[in-house]
């Protein structure tokens, strides 16, 4: 099946230009938000792909329920709209309920349905009615054909910009594993298809009270993906990991980052014929 191209801000996703969607997990400041843009944005520019800018405003899924979950939607919203006026980059983030979404959508550019959610109804349909780009993380317990039921429900509500987002399936306890075949059955359901490179090697749960992860297959994982064939990047960026609020484990500093793109954009111009 052609896949289709969707458009997000000026530019679209399924064409020959790789699409990053990267930031901190957790919008933690606005200061935080500002100063990882800033730098994404440059770097994106000077690879010639396009960016779009992710942060949480509230962290639904925790592990522990003494963990920080964000700054709010009001607060978290805030920031993100700063974000988007002043660098002029689109804006993806987490919905988690259908209360949020219309309040959401009138700041954000792509609403994301988080792994979890990926089956809810209710939450696809809303997401679908606000004709936003809407992009469903693959659930950590799903195959990926079976994601063909989260593309029908956005799709019957009016949205036909839709992304799906592979994101490790869960392999017995606190691990996870990435089935690349995911990739192109994923992309046979006509949609863009979005490698989550940070969370896909994420241990959930791993630490007693937190996730842990393994940061040091993030560039393999990355790699191999951008191989197979991709439309977006997606990974979690933060000015410091090690203080990162939410998912320090999994996330790139700025230099690793940087190093990510520049490999994972080489690959995928060599590979994108052939998808």
């Amino acid at each position: 099946m052609k896949t289709m191209d969707v458009k997000v801000g000026g530019f679209g996703i399924g064409g020959d230009i790789l699409t990053v969607l990267a930031g901190p997990c957790m919008a933690e400041s606005l200061e935080i938000c500002l100063e990882t843009a800033e730098y994404l944005k440059g770097v994106c520019e000077k690879a010639g792909v396009n960016y779009i800018f992710k942060a949480s405003f509230d962290k639904a899924n925790r592990s522990s329920g003494k963990s920080v979950r964000g700054p709010g939607m009001e607060k978290g919203l805030s920031y993100l709209a700063e974000v988007k006026k002043r660098y002029q980059v689109p804006i993806v983030t987490d919905v988690h309920e259908t209360s949020q979404v219309d309040e959401v959508a009138e700041v954000a550019d792509v609403l994301q349905i988080p792994a979890f959610l990926c089956r809810q109804t209710d939450l696809l349909e809303a997401c679908g009615r606000t004709g936003r780009c809407v992009n469903v993380k693959k659930g950590q317990f799903m195959a990926p054909e079976d994601m063909k039921g989260a593309v029908e429900k956005i799709r019957m509500a009016g949205s036909s910009g839709i992304l799906l987002t592979e994101r490790g399936t869960s392999f017995g306890y606190h691990n996870l594993v990435v089935d690349m075949r995911s990739l192109p059955a994923m992309r046979e359901l006509g949609v863009p298809v979005v490698f989550d490179a940070t969370h896909s090697v994420q241990l959930p749960g791993g630490l007693g009270n937190a996730s842990g992860g393994q940061r040091q297959y993030i560039l393999p994982l990355a790699r191999a993906a951008a191989a197979i064939g991709i439309d977006g990047i997606f990974m979690e960026v933060h000015p410091d990991p090690a203080k990162a609020l939410s998912d320090g484990p999994n996330s790139l500093n700025f230099h690793d980052a940087a190093i990510l793109l520049e490999q994972g954009k080489a690959i995928h111009g060599l590979t994108k014929a052939y998808r």
